[in-house]
């Protein structure tokens, strides 16, 4: 998907959907990605979902339903050009593996994760690896 800039998700349902994990694996042609429509609320695995997104500057994951996730194994890994994430509305609960999470996202200088539950979590190995631009983590 090298050259495709933007897909149109308005009509998508995704309301059965269970398993997310490498949806959009190396899809680095996208620069935009609207998922405000996306159904979540059933999902339990999003590892990979994001992973090699190279294009992607900016994600807006707020109006995700997370809280049936317990996979989130390099979610946004390599997501090198991530400069804005909003994580506001996910639910990190029930969330057992966050390893390489952000991972390789080196343009990303601040995440808000002050709304992030991590008493499930039992590997957060390589978190924020290669995150060179990192300052803040909220």
């Amino acid at each position: 998907m090298k050259k495709i800039t933007s897909i149109d998700f308005s009509n998508l349902n995704t309301s059965e959907v269970t398993i997310m994990n490498y949806m959009f694996n190396e899809c680095s042609g996208l620069t935009v990605l609207d998922l405000s429509n996306f159904k979540t609320a059933k999902v339990t695995d999003m590892s990979s979902m994001f992973y090699g997104c190279t294009g992607v500057t900016a994600l807006d994951l707020s109006s995700f339903n997370t809280q049936n996730v317990t996979g989130m194994f390099q979610m946004f890994y390599g997501c090198s050009n991530l400069t804005n994430i909003n994580l506001t509305g996910v639910n990190t609960s029930n969330v057992r593996v966050m390893a390489r999470m952000f991972g390789n996202c080196s343009k990303l200088s601040t995440v808000d994760l002050s709304n992030f539950n991590t008493s499930s979590v039992v590997n957060m190995s390589s978190m924020f690896a290669n995150c060179k631009a990192l300052i803040t983590i909220d």
